[in-house]
């Protein structure tokens, strides 16, 4: 129905309009245009409230849709683009600066102004022509308005995908720059404080109906992300909360079966490409843990990332657990080396150690405290345990 802005074929057996009354309306139009501009001012705050450009373009729109009528009126039996003759007047950014509301307003009382003048520019015994054929015509400049703007919706779609595409991607590649900001602000994005990335697999079918899914359950946990599909993976960066598991969590619905990562939380949009990175790797050393949570952190994953030549993996546990347990005493290293090796036994621990059990005990609730990591827990045993291993070997002169 949007295409049909020309004559409708009930309407071409309308009658001739009287010469006079076509003079009539030739010569009232610019007063016709002036009088809709002045209603507008009287009428209208938003229109009050445009820059003078905007103003002028809607006054030249008015003009137009004027003098198109006119020109439809003179040949009731000659469809007419109503759409070009009346919209293409004025540039496209007019359809960001002025809303659909807004438009319909602007037509309304435009229509309204010729409406009340059909007496007086009317030859007699043509009034009930030019009334009907108003009539008419406000119908179909109706039907053009909306297809100006749904036209204008679906590039303005088109455009904003493309861009979100775009951030998106340099995000996953590490090439975020001030550039990759602006263009996230100019879809939306206001710098949250708390940014995460999660990875996983795409579903099949149509990428836009998965996107709209993700921006679905967004709105509805209340987070900002900007999302796409990037091969066979699902992006998504998230803003607006501190807790990357929580994010997953409420975002996992549109992806396929499979593991889904959540990378760390980060400060900005310029830093996203870290917890992307932690993402990326966290789901290929997806394959390492058959028993893998769905969703799961990136960080419960730094074993298996660092045994599949994550460096970042490999940095993070000498750092964050090896070196903190090394500053907080031999006795510490000692105490889970031997406790790991005798598989978890606090009695084996102790009389390897030749202390009391509640010794060992006390020492390992040291290690939870230093380094966050249970020893108790057969996970992070795990985890304790390699980083023991790249620890020492990063003592014995290896690169890390």
């Amino acid at each position: 129905m949007l295409e049909s802005t020309g004559t409708p074929a009930s309407d071409k057996q309308r009658p001739h309009p009287h010469p006079e009354t076509l003079r009539r309306l030739e010569q009232s139009s610019g007063k016709l245009a002036a009088a809709a501009i002045t209603r507008m001012g009287e009428q209208l705050p938003w229109y009050r409230a445009m820059p003078p450009e905007n103003r002028s373009w809607i006054g030249l729109v008015a003009q137009a849709g004027i003098a198109a009528f006119t020109e439809w009126f003179r040949h009731p039996e000659t469809p007419q683009a109503i759409s070009t003759d009346v919209f293409g007047t004025a540039p496209r950014e007019l359809t960001r600066a002025v809303t659909l509301r807004q438009t319909v307003e602007m037509v309304r009382t435009t229509i309204e102004v010729v409406e009340s003048a059909i007496d007086e520019v009317a030859a007699p015994g043509d009034e009930g022509v030019l009334r009907e054929a108003l009539l008419v015509y406000a119908r179909e400049i109706a039907f053009a308005t909306a297809q100006v703007y749904a036209q204008a919706a679906e590039a303005r779609g088109a455009w904003d995908a493309r861009l979100e595409s775009l951030v998106v991607n340099a995000v996953l590649s590490g090439e975020v720059d001030e550039g990759t900001v602006s263009r996230a602000a100019a879809l939306g994005w206001s710098s949250p404080e708390h940014v995460s990335v999660v990875l996983g697999t795409a579903p099949d079918g149509d990428s836009e109906l998965t996107v709209e899914a993700i921006r679905r359950a967004a709105r509805h946990a209340r987070l900002q992300v900007l999302t796409g599909v990037l091969g066979s993976r699902l992006v998504v960066v998230a803003g607006g909360s501190d807790d990357p598991l929580g994010i997953a969590k409420a975002l996992i619905g549109p992806y396929a079966s499979g593991p889904v990562v959540a990378g760390p939380v980060v400060g900005d949009l310029l830093s996203a490409t870290r917890s992307a990175r932690a993402a990326a790797a966290g789901l290929r050393a997806c394959a390492a843990w058959p028993d893998v949570p769905r969703p799961v952190l990136a960080d419960d994953l730094l074993p298996e990332r660092a045994m599949a030549g994550d460096p970042t993996a490999r940095t993070l546990l000498v750092e964050e657990i090896y070196r903190p347990l090394q500053e907080a005493g031999a006795a510490l290293l000692e105490t889970l080396s031997v406790y790991l090796e005798q598989a978890s036994s606090l009695e084996g621990a102790a009389r390897m150690l030749f202390v009391h059990p509640n010794t060992v005990r006390y020492r390992l609730r040291r290690v939870t405290d230093v380094t966050g990591w249970s020893p108790s827990d057969v996970r992070s045993a795990f985890t304790l345990r390699v980083a023991l291993i790249l620890g020492r070997l990063a003592d014995g002169g290896d690169r890390i």
